[in-house]
């Protein structure tokens, strides 16, 4: 437990999301560095952020995609910070998907990494985020309004994360 603010980085471990948990850490933040398959990367981003100031930092593993993996990520943050200020939905998943060839395995990963795990760890961290006063901060780019050509699963899905951001901020 901590009295810190705390927030969860999701896709925390390498690009950006290491980017904007050390930004977020040198702000006074616990982080909870959430990773899928960059294990190895988010326990060495967490052991430099915990090199900086003792127990600030700790790595969460799993796959937002398997069913129930946000509400298990939610609760895990929860039990080792205690607390949550700010959730960052940054994990991404990111390829072409040609009009023609795409699969419902493609629309299961693009839309699943950027569209419904931000809606189901938006929804379990809600009760936390409220009663802290806390944000929730996702990560939209320009393909959401301007379309990448041969993008258009992730095309759809960002601009999906779009009217979510739009609709959790008048919640």
């Amino acid at each position: 437990m901590t009295t810190a603010k705390v927030a969860l980085v999701t896709g925390g471990a390498k690009r950006v999301g290491a980017v904007i948990a050390g930004e977020l850490h040198a702000a006074g933040f616990t982080l909870a560095v959430h990773c899928n398959r960059s294990l190895a990367d988010a326990d060495e981003l967490v052991a430099r952020l915990n090199g900086i100031r003792s127990d600030s930092a700790f790595a969460l593993q799993g796959d937002l995609l398997e069913e129930g993996a946000c509400e298990r990520l939610a609760a895990e943050t929860l039990e080792r910070a205690g607390r949550l200020d700010c959730l960052v939905n940054n994990a991404s998943t990111f390829y072409p998907t040609a009009v023609g060839e795409i699969t419902e395995d493609d629309w299961h990963s693009l839309v699943g990494s950027n569209l419904k795990a931000p809606v189901f760890l938006s929804q379990a961290l809600a009760p936390a985020l409220k009663a802290s006063r806390g944000v929730i901060i996702n990560m939209v780019d320009i393909h959401a309004r301007n379309p990448l050509r041969g993008y258009p699963v992730y095309s759809a899905a960002k601009a999906g994360l779009a009217a979510l951001t739009l609709s959790l901020a008048g919640e």
